[in-house]
């Protein structure tokens, strides 16, 4: 017996619907919607809802707020030091409330809090894009989670269900440390396909497919027959999902 089962006149039974994990002896049901549950090394997105003192709180869909501490982040500039009282009184330079940010899980409190880090050039502070949430159990775990789409967008598949749409940079400076924003205005092209990306996770979720770079990609080249807009009509997503789900098929088989 694990979570999500229970004994029922000596039948093992499932006390939630969702997907049956085994190990060894071990039955678990993980269920379809659920809170995020952090393991350390996941790729999140997530939003800082406090500034408190040496840590930012970030809502990041798990049951309790994340932490990300002062000591965990890239100074501007990559400098490596000890963090002062200045760096303190700076805090909200780097981040404030309402920042949408990339980062991974270091460790899992005793509570189940997670405690983050950015401590990459790959993680940091997001610019301009789109957040699509869905629910955690849908994202693939994989080895990567950035993924820079040939369709000319890139996409963050965060673990905890928080998927960051935005257009591929160019050239980033790396002496900004992770806290650079581009303001430049995004063209309308890069715009109409982060849209129709957009409509073609959320048809995804609807249908329960798993998000992953290879799922998100057929989908957008199955959608790429409608107009933006008619993509998320019940008879046309269903039709998008059809079809992506066969590919799907024919590439494991």
């Amino acid at each position: 017996m694990g979570h999500g089962t229970y004994m029922d006149d000596e039948k093992l039974t499932a006390s939630v619907a969702g997907e049956v994990e085994r190990v060894n002896k071990l039955i678990c049901v993980r269920p379809l919607k659920t809170r995020y549950n952090g393991e350390v090394g996941d790729v999140i997105v997530g939003r800082i809802t406090e500034v408190q003192q040496k840590r930012w709180k970030v809502e990041t869909n798990s049951r309790l707020d994340s932490v990300l501490l002062l000591s965990s982040v890239n100074l501007p500039g990559g400098e490596l030091r000890r963090r002062s009282a200045e760096d303190e009184l700076t805090m909200r330079d780097y981040l404030q409330e309402g920042d949408l940010i990339s980062a991974e899980v270091q460790s899992v409190f005793s509570d189940g809090a997670l405690s983050l880090h950015t401590r990459s050039l790959k993680y940091g502070k997001l610019g301009q894009g789109v957040l699509v949430q869905v629910s955690p159990s849908l994202v693939k775990r994989q080895k990567t989670h950035f993924h820079n789409l040939p369709c000319g967008a890139s996409i963050i598949l965060g673990n905890n269900g928080f998927l960051w749409l935005y257009p591929t940079p160019g050239q980033q400076d790396e002496e900004e440390g992770g806290y650079y924003t581009s303001l430049e205005l995004v063209p309308l092209s890069d715009r109409e396909v982060i849209s129709r990306l957009r409509n073609c996770l959320l048809a995804l979720a609807a249908h329960k497919v798993l998000l992953y770079d290879t799922s998100v990609l057929y989908c957008y080249e199955s959608s790429l027959l409608y107009q933006i807009k008619d993509i998320l009509k019940p008879e046309t997503m269903d039709e998008i999902v059809m079809v992506t789900r066969q590919r799907l098929l024919d590439q494991e088989g």
